[in-house]
């Protein structure tokens, strides 16, 4: 029996040697049916131009990005990586305050010119008597120190400064005194309302963004606000400090209806809303973003927050400036195509900088 056994294996090793090319193939290939939606990462076949953009064509502001670069040398690194790509100077929401801001502005103010640093709110004892004027307090020091800005502001549904102080959000009275000192020292706020509508909606087969919803899912939590509530408290708030300019991030998270952020900036003239991190969203309709671009070019400003590589600023440069049809990005996590805008030379230069020109506390 043992004798059989070294046999049988044997031949069955004899086997794997004679199996014709097709038949290895067909061993090592996937079944296409049980392909996973997550691992799809299709290449496109069509014989279209593809643009290479390495440098912005105009010099560009990036109002979005984060402390991304923790070492003097790598924040050094970043600069010539800002001159390569054109990139005149970038916004750090660092969402911080009292030391992690100061150890922050001291890294970055090495390179004035070309880092501006804002900081966040101190949510510490947001729940007891006092915090306001405690936040306040802490604001002023941060602003004496360098900060230029307030930002990156954050409530999905759950509470400011991302769920932080669960229960508050920006139409809460206690964070009225904040917004006005704002208004009062002249800093812009960056808050972030929301998230793609697709983390709201069912994880199912209908739903348009599943293979990124799924990371990032909020339709699973209850007493969570939905989108429409977050954009509801985003207009009263705005309404609310008519002094105060507010940078609704990510298109205010309505590029899936950029028609109601239009009614939004029509009604409120000190509102804008920076392009971060959306840029997959609004290239799958190119010309219907297009369109968007030119009638709100006033109001728009460039942003990133997506890293500080060279290769990411070029993509941004390619979706905005060129007019490539039908190409993915790695940089994505969606299965849609892309198309670049065309946006013409007047719109870009208000993008890129002006717009951004016109807020930034310099």
């Amino acid at each position: 029996m043992k004798q059989a056994s070294v046999l049988g294996l044997s031949s069955a090793v004899l086997a794997m040697f004679w199996l014709v090319p097709g038949q290895i193939q067909a061993q090592q290939e996937p079944d296409p049916s049980k392909i996973l939606l997550k691992d799809y990462r299709p290449v496109s076949l069509h014989k279209t131009p593809a643009t290479a953009i390495p440098k912005a064509k105009y010099p560009a502001i990036d109002v979005h990005s984060h402390p991304y670069r923790k070492t003097p040398e790598e924040v050094a690194r970043w600069v010539k990586i800002m001159d390569q790509a054109g990139i005149e100077r970038t916004v750090i929401l660092t969402q911080a305050s009292g030391r992690q801001f100061d150890s922050l502005y001291a890294m970055y103010s090495k390179h004035p010119q070309r880092f501006e640093l804002w900081c966040g709110f101190d949510y510490s004892g947001y729940d007891k008597p006092g915090w306001s004027q405690n936040a306040v307090a802490e604001l002023e020091r941060c602003v004496k120190l360098g900060a230029r800005g307030v930002g990156e502001e954050g409530d999905k549904g759950k509470g400011v400064r991302f769920g932080k102080a669960p229960g508050m959000h920006f139409d809460d009275p206690r964070i009225d005194p904040l917004f006005e000192k704002c208004a009062e020292l002249k800093l812009p706020v960056n808050v972030h309302v929301a998230d793609p509508i697709w983390m709201y909606q069912k994880m199912d087969a209908t739903n348009d963004g599943l293979m990124n919803a799924l990371n990032w899912r909020l339709d699973n939590q209850p007493g969570i606000v939905d989108l429409t509530g977050m954009i509801d408290i985003l207009e009263r708030t705005v309404k609310k400090h008519p002094r105060t300019t507010f940078i609704a991030t990510h298109f205010a998270n309505l590029d899936y209806d950029l028609n109601r952020l239009g009614q939004l900036l029509d009604r409120y003239p000190n509102l804008y809303a920076d392009i971060a991190a959306r840029y997959a969203e609004t290239c799958v309709v190119p010309r219907h973003s297009a369109r968007f671009y030119e009638k709100y070019q006033d109001r728009l400003l460039y942003g990133t927050d997506m890293g500080p590589e060279e290769s990411m600023y070029q993509l941004t440069f390619r979706m905005l400036e060129s007019l490539d049809e039908h190409f993915y990005a790695p940089i994505f996590d969606y299965h849609w195509s892309y198309s670049g805008l065309g946006l013409n030379d007047r719109i870009l230069k208000k993008v890129y900088r002006d717009n951004a020109l016109k807020i930034l506390n310099r």
